[in-house]
């Protein structure tokens, strides 16, 4: 069983809205030790985001200088700003309840964040964050759960699990035994890499048919 944002999501959001002062910004950042805060519209859409990193522009960024580049010029200017509105970065990267655990991780990855606002799917409205502490969580599954899903990949690939050796060690899967077509190998390891909470596969199945065999045209 995949694991979804609802799963791991905390269902306190700490935003603020966008006419919100540089010094409450900082405030609050201090107040809930968080190192960003959703911008919200009035509608409590998520419209952007601002960071620490945002706010210390403020301060650790030089102005004025002569031979500055446009991009560096309007860090400047953001920098500037006295209100969430002014020194947010936009758009807002958010998920929904829906979306797998495996592709806000990616999404934290890719964007460089820590932490993801996370909206109502109808309304677009922010329900909640999940944070990237909160994403580890599909690595401490309990074995069993893990086997029970191993166990369903092995049916749906046609496979009974009762003829192989499985074995589940935090994170680790192990499989012995044989198969009874080698195109199933594949679709099984694959399956079972795909399982949350699953790190690694150590594959020693076999197989009594090889289905992956090109027999060769016969020429008259």
């Amino acid at each position: 069983m995949n694991m979804y944002v609802r799963d791991v999501m905390g269902r306190v959001a700490i935003a603020v809205q966008l006419n919100t002062s540089f010094s409450d910004l900082v405030e609050t950042m201090r107040r809930f030790k968080v190192g960003a805060v959703a911008v919200i519209d009035h509608d409590r859409r998520p419209v952007g985001v601002v960071s620490a990193h945002d706010l210390l522009k403020e301060f650790g960024t030089p102005r004025g200088a002569v031979f500055e580049g446009r991009r560096q010029r309007r860090e400047h200017i953001k920098a500037a700003g006295s209100t969430a509105a002014q020194v947010m970065t936009t758009p807002a990267i958010t998920v929904t309840e829906k979306t797998p655990v495996r592709e806000a991780a990616r999404i934290m990855h890719d964007h460089r964040i820590r932490q993801l606002p996370v909206v109502d799917e109808t309304t677009g409205k922010i329900v909640g964050t999940v944070h990237q502490p909160d994403l580890l969580k599909i690595f401490v599954r309990p074995p069993s759960d893990v086997r029970a899903d191993v166990d369903d990949t092995l049916w749906r690939a046609s496979v009974d699990p009762g003829t192989l050796t499985i074995m589940v060690d935090h994170g680790l899967v192990s499989l012995r035994g044989t198969v009874p077509r080698r195109s199933q190998i594949t679709q099984v390891v694959q399956g079972v890499h795909a399982i949350d909470g699953v790190i690694e596969v150590d594959d020693r199945m076999c197989y009594e048919t090889d289905d992956l065999v090109t027999v060769p045209p016969l020429y008259l």
